[in-house]
């Protein structure tokens, strides 16, 4: 009888291994010569329509009108940021319409990608008021092709319709009359925040903010990046909101587009454990005289209603009542200061008073400010950049790690990856590119108030005026008689430094 021979299991699971080893080396080879054929493998951005942004044609490669901006509005030869082709505003009519105002003297070059950033993290309409290299023919015409801006100019018009308006006669604000530089521009920011209020409820808005054309919104916390979504989320009896500032911490004294190169910010004191802020102190302030070089007490946005109005740059406030108002805990406003070394020279250039410590007093309200002005008026340039470095760029990579590590400083990348994807989408160029018309219009015409359909007339303006009089003090009188809330001991709110180490104590049971 012969024996019995056993099942060859072993040779099965040799062929089932030799099957899986070449059918995945099969379909890859087919794969890759389907790509290189063209064939087959396709990519999806390829059939989107290649508009640059919403409601914009594909941008075309001019050139700039002037070189001053071109090195940081022009992108490469082709976009790297695909997002934004066929790309539209959410029209989500349940969000509340968000209003940005401003009062630059700026150019293209920081204005657009400022405005452009806040479209598309949901801001509906800006409103522009205007001076100097802004208020130019090449810089305004552009602004006013813009949907949803409406540019303001600084004409004597305005002047005299804000000199009779109500807060100028109101004591709230008499404090920081007739004083040069910050004090003056403090001034002209808070009569612009007036008007602004009716022509934002006029279109419509429920939130206004006011912005410097230096400072970007960062919506953390909400459901998405949007301050539309953000602001939608805010209880409906909640009155104003405030945004703690982070400051930027540049890396290095060549910045040249802030918005798309700077990463780094140091956080506010409200978003930081007292015991780390205080810990931390004196080596997040590296010298300097506050933990911020600038201000640190943030910006606000108002919910439009009756009685609103401006209490300095930096809030609101209402004459009817005492406003409820909340504090973001992780939504701020990213405050872009001093990041490129020729902001020493330009701030020293738009005010005339003597460096010394006593004047510069009269000009500017911060002590970093003062600093800055003095050693940009007295020093060699060598000697200013070795000042900047010392006191404004963070090259110790040591203690910038070890403050990250603490919390004290961040890295957010949002902000700069949006401005990159315009700049490489081609938005700004195109956006120049449309507005070529009413610039050469405006040159052909030589006028820097020529009416179109984005600029608005100080004397269109319908805001709360005061009878002419020629005691200033009679008018306050008739004017506090009309309010139905007394806020007399309210004062308008300027930029204030965040607290030091002399306020250690006060703040520790908070």
């Amino acid at each position: 009888m012969p024996p019995v021979q056993a099942p060859s299991g072993g040779g099965a699971w040799r062929r089932l291994l030799l099957l899986l080893t070449v059918l995945p080396v099969t379909l890859a080879a087919l794969a890759f010569v389907l790509q290189w054929r063209g064939g087959g493998v396709d990519d999806p951005t390829t059939r989107w329509p290649p508009h640059a942004f919403p409601g914009m044609a594909e941008p075309a490669r001019t050139s700039l009108p002037s070189s001053d901006c071109a090195d940081v509005l022009v992108g490469s030869s082709g976009p790297s940021f695909p997002y934004f082709r066929g790309w539209s505003f959410p029209s989500d009519s349940g969000a509340p319409k968000v209003c940005v105002q401003t009062s630059t003297s700026a150019g293209l070059e920081q204005i657009l990608p400022w405005l452009f950033y806040h479209k598309v993290v949901g801001v509906a309409q800006f409103l522009l008021f205007v001076e100097g290299k802004a208020a130019k023919p090449n810089v305004a015409g552009v602004l006013e092709s813009i949907p949803g801006v409406k540019v303001v100019y600084r004409t004597k018009d305005l002047e005299e319709q804000q000199a009779r308006s109500r807060i100028w006669n109101e004591t709230w604000l008499s404090g920081f009359f007739y004083k040069p530089c910050n004090y003056e521009l403090f001034v002209k920011q808070s009569l612009n925040m007036e008007m602004a209020i009716v022509m934002a409820r006029d279109d419509g808005m429920d939130w206004i903010i006011h912005l410097d054309t230096d400072e970007l919104l960062y919506p953390g916390g909400a459901a998405e990046y949007s301050v539309r979504r953000l602001l939608a989320e805010v209880p409906h009896d909640v009155d104003m909101v405030i945004f703690p500032n982070y400051e930027s911490s540049v890396e290095r004294d060549n910045i040249k587009d802030p918005f798309s190169e700077v990463s780094m910010f140091k956080k506010n004191y409200d978003h930081l454990p007292k015991d780390t802020y205080f810990g931390m102190y004196k080596e997040a302030t590296r010298g300097n005289p506050n933990y911020f070089l600038t201000y640190g007490n943030g910006k606000s946005a108002a919910r439009i209603q009756d009685h609103l109005r401006p209490n300095g740059a930096h809030r609101w406030h209402n004459y009817a009542k005492s406003p409820n108002e909340i504090k973001l805990e992780e939504a701020a406003v990213l405050h872009y200061t001093y990041t490129k070394f020729s902001d020493l020279t330009s701030r020293r250039d738009r005010c005339g008073c003597k460096p010394t410590k006593e004047d510069v007093k009269r000009c500017f309200m911060l002590d970093f400010d003062r600093a800055a002005f003095i050693i940009a008026s007295t020093a060699s340039e060598e000697e200013m950049l070795r000042w900047y470095n010392e006191r404004v760029v963070w090259n110790d990579k040591q203690l910038n790690l070890k403050l990250l590590r603490k919390g004290v400083l961040t890295r957010i990348y949002t902000p700069m990856t949006i401005v990159q994807g315009l700049r490489e989408s081609g938005t700004f160029t195109s956006v120049i590119a449309a507005g070529q018309a009413p610039v050469n219009e405006k040159l052909l015409l030589k006028k820097t108030d020529v009416q179109s359909q984005n600029i608005t007339r100080p004397e269109n303006l319908q805001i709360e005026l005061v009878g002419a009089t020629d005691s200033k003090s009679s008018a306050r009188k008739i004017l506090q008689t009309k309010l139905v809330f007394s806020d007399t001991d309210v004062t308008a709110v300027p930029p204030l430094s965040p607290p030091g180490l002399d306020d250690e104590h006060s703040h520790g049971s908070e």
